[in-house]
């Protein structure tokens, strides 16, 4: 049997925990052929990101051709895209049909606090590419940013859904807000709900927190798990529900890592033993 393809356009962390080398890693896990375009070559470690070299737009754009061009991309996952015009770009790719099942995960900023997108990129999301995303997969920061709130307003459920329901009208079809940045003190720090929303539902899922330093690469690899299972042909229902516990399971079979001084990967192959 031959094996489905999927697509990531993303950001190079030098530290193997996030981006492309995350989403290869994801793909691989669940037995999905991994292409990528790479958007920007990151300078970063355990400890956080020290430079940032985002590629042209139109490179990016040659990367994503030259695979679809030549391959059946089933599901299609975006994570640091870096500037607004490459996300103009990307948009315009997803416009003509060339993303199916698109993945957006909408990276601005590192959980240390580096920018990874320039000015714009929040605009770009809502206007451009949001509008063409099956599902959109931000954290509570991005989910912030992109609704104009103060994330330290969000320690609720309730204030998760109506972050989610300003996204919905930005046009995904479905948005998935991960909890895992509840603020210090909220109701739920000791778990970490995600929330799926749609136009006429949702659905919590919840785990309790892994307490353990190496978390890095989280958000893009339950992005990239959702990418894979949507071009496994699961719904989006199921391609979330089976994305929560292959990071679930990949924090408990890293939690005692230690591959640096600061935030560690997962352990994405510990999935398939």
């Amino acid at each position: 049997m031959q094996p489905r393809i999927a697509l990531t356009i993303a950001g190079s962390d030098s530290g193997g925990g996030a981006g492309i080398q995350a989403d290869l890693r994801t793909f691989a896990a669940f037995r999905v052929h991994g292409t990528s375009a790479i958007t920007a070559i990151t300078a970063q470690n355990t400890v956080g990101v020290s430079a940032v070299c985002a590629l042209e737009a139109e490179m990016v754009t040659a990367q994503i051709e030259a695979v679809t061009s030549d391959m059946a991309v089933s599901a299609v996952k975006t994570g640091m895209l870096a500037r607004p015009h490459t996300i103009l770009k990307v948009a315009e790719l997803a416009e003509r049909g060339q993303l199916p099942n698109l993945v957006v995960d909408p990276v601005l900023v590192s959980s240390t606090g580096h920018a990874l997108m320039e000015a714009g990129g929040a605009d770009a999301y809502r206007e451009a590419l949001l509008p063409h995303a099956i599902i959109t997969t931000p954290n509570l920061r991005e989910a912030a940013v992109l609704a104009n709130v103060d994330v330290r307003d969000v320690r609720t459920t309730e204030a998760m859904r109506e972050l989610g329901q300003i996204i919905l009208s930005y046009g995904p079809t479905y948005v998935l807000i991960k909890g895992g940045h509840f603020a210090e003190g909220a109701v739920t720090e000791r778990n970490a709900p995600d929330l799926l929303l749609w136009g006429d539902g949702e659905e919590i899922f919840d785990a309790a927190r892994v307490v353990t330093q190496n978390d890095h690469g989280t958000g893009c690899s339950m992005a990239a798990a959702i990418a894979a299972n949507l071009g496994l042909e699961a719904s989006v229902r199921d391609a979330v529900a089976t994305a929560k516990e292959f990071v679930l399971r990949g924090l408990r079979g890293g939690a005692e890592w230690r591959l640096g001084a600061g935030h560690g990967p997962i352990d994405h192959m510990g999935w398939n033993q």
